[in-house]
């Protein structure tokens, strides 16, 4: 199960799959699952995998997109203007390698550009510059040298460019775009082990586009699937870097799997968050529960679908999300595939049920 993870991992963080632009993510979805079950989509891109015939509608879902960046503008002197898909802190961007996905499907590769030192002032020097004052350079002399000789238009798709790479450390990994790549792969493997297996319940797994950008694919994604109770599986930041207080950690690496009972886009199901809390338990699965103040997910909009559904999310944490180098380890990501499988067999037609009982 380790080297399928790590070997999927590479391949989903690889991936150039931008909110809207999900096809590559999409495709190794597909792929992988193509064999455990009846393969779907809505009319705005999610993709399902459904398998089992009987027992309540469980829901196992992830984003396919990442954070990233669209092609504005192209100056005089063939520079690139471009605008942010979902949340960058800009500190992390000059100097960064990125990669253009032209329609014809060639990707371009250029540098967020940077001013040297030598021509700043000493109180520019301070400042954080905005993507507005930002451009990429792709070596093009002019803009009829970026649209006619690199086929660069406006529109397309600009992804980070980074390397899955293993650290020293044991278990630990860095790569772009764990956000939510780890919330994929854990969807496709658990997808993968529970289709040839018993489980009590008809079992839709999902990918979701457009997370990044307002939690929109999770609206239409939750008509098309009609899910009785939905697991949410994540990568969301962790908290155990210097600057964050230790004793208020909630999303250390090597913690194992994160139960996220709030944050300001849902409030999770108290049955189901309690039901994940005593599988994790009962399993042995070390695991870490987690309030947030800030941040949000797809069970923003899964669990406002039709006349509600119950919803918890699972994460990975890693450090240095939405940035082109964030770090994991490896571990967390297994506890939370573990958990999520434990879960999904004991969401039988009574236990489902129960989790909306209010009367």
């Amino acid at each position: 199960m380790r080297q399928k993870a790590v070997s999927l991992l590479q391949e989903l963080t690889e991936a150039h799959s931008v909110s809207g632009h999900e096809d590559e993510v999409r495709a190794i979805f597909v792929d992988e699952l193509e064999d455990c079950g009846e393969l779907s989509s809505d009319r705005n891109g999610s993709v399902f995998c459904t398998s089992g015939k009987a027992g309540p509608r469980v829901l196992v879902a992830g984003h396919m997109d990442e954070v990233g960046f669209m092609v504005q503008s192209l100056t005089p002197d063939g520079f690139v203007q471009f605008v942010a898909l979902g949340g960058w802190w800009e500190h992390n961007l000059l100097s960064q390698r990125v990669a253009i996905l032209t329609r014809s499907g060639e990707k371009i590769l250029g540098v967020v550009a940077s001013c040297p030192p030598h021509f700043l002032p000493e109180a520019q020097r301070r400042q954080v510059m905005t993507i507005e004052q930002m451009f990429i350079d792709i070596g093009a002399e002019s803009a009829r040298d970026a649209v006619e000789n690199f086929g660069v238009a406006l529109g397309d798709p600009i992804a980070p460019v980074s390397e899955f790479t293993a650290l020293t450390r044991e278990d630990w990994f860095m790569a772009k775009a764990f956000d939510n790549r780890v919330g994929m792969a854990a969807t496709i493997q658990a997808g993968q082990i529970l289709a040839h297996s018993m489980h009590p319940n008809r079992l839709i797994l999902c990918g979701t586009v457009q997370e990044e950008v307002g939690l929109r694919g999770a609206r239409t994604a939750a008509n098309h699937a009609q899910p009785d109770v939905a697991i949410i599986l994540e990568g969301p930041p962790a908290d155990d870097t210097p600057g964050m207080p230790r004793a208020a950690c909630q999303g250390r690496l090597g913690g194992g799997a994160q139960i996220r009972l709030f944050d300001p886009t849902a409030i999770a199901n108290p049955r189901l968050a309690r039901l994940a809390i005593d599988t994790a338990r009962d399993e042995g699965l070390p695991h870490q529960v987690t309030v947030r103040r800030s941040g949000g997910t797809d069970a923003g909009s899964f669990h406002l679908a039709d006349d509600g559904i119950p919803c918890v999310v699972l994460g990975v944490p890693a450090r240095y999300i939405h940035s082109h180098n964030a770090i994991l380890n490896v571990n967390d990501y297994l506890q939370v595939l573990s958990l999520t499988i434990a879960l999904v067999r004991r969401l039988d037609e009574a236990t489902v049920a129960e989790l909306t009982a209010y009367l």
